[in-house]
């Protein structure tokens, strides 16, 4: 038996966790939401939002493997609905973000994801839907199908926590730079306006 080809543990390894890399630590609308949490909350405090993105998207990716893509594909209007409920959540988020006040402050606003929160965010975030299914879809092989899904489940959660990690410490060191609440303002802003521009490929693909 050529374990290379039925279970991906040898040369699909690689291409995997590379696959689950660049996608975990590439721009989208967790990592924008991480940094400006590091920013206004710290690290220790934005860890259970970390922690909710990683077993979210882990928890995703096993689901969409197991048969919730299949059901998708049988009712295509339902992932529509979803996408579009993602859409709006995003937008009230950026606002949450653009208005929050400094941490510590009298005016602070709001308080950090937690698990949970972070965890069923994914239902709703159009990346993390990408990387599940781009993981089935090519990191998958037939005559090993559950033990490579189980491995793709195992190396995001593996791979994922360290790369949006470096988001958090990102917003960290920014909001120890920023001692005015004018400028952890400004901050916010930029970071709403980055959350609302991860939502372009959702606009393409329904224009």
């Amino acid at each position: 038996m050529n374990l290379a080809l039925d279970v991906p543990t040898g040369s699909m390894l690689l291409p995997l966790a590379t696959f689950i890399f660049v996608s975990s630590i590439t721009p989208g609308p967790n990592n924008v939401m991480l940094t400006a949490s590091g920013a206004n909350f710290g690290y220790q405090r934005s860890m259970p939002h970390m922690l909710g993105i990683t077993v979210g998207c882990s928890l995703m990716l096993f689901l969409v493997g197991a048969g919730l893509g299949a059901l998708f594909e049988q009712l295509p209007q339902l992932y529509t609905v979803l996408q579009y409920l993602g859409a709006a959540y995003l937008v009230w988020l950026a606002w949450k973000i653009a208005t929050s006040g400094q941490a510590g402050t009298a005016d602070a606003k709001g308080k950090p994801f937690g698990f949970w929160q972070a965890a069923a965010f994914q239902w709703v975030n159009p990346k993390a839907w990408l990387m599940s299914v781009g993981v089935v879809a090519a990191y998958t092989t037939p005559s090993s199908y559950w033990p490579s899904l189980l491995l793709g489940t195992l190396v995001m959660l593996v791979v994922n926590f360290p790369c949006i990690s470096v988001w958090t410490l990102f917003g960290t060191v920014i909001g120890r730079w920023m001692q005015s609440p004018r400028a952890l303002q400004v901050f916010n802003g930029v970071m709403a306006a980055l959350l609302l521009l991860s939502l372009y490929p959702l606009l393409v693909t329904h224009g």
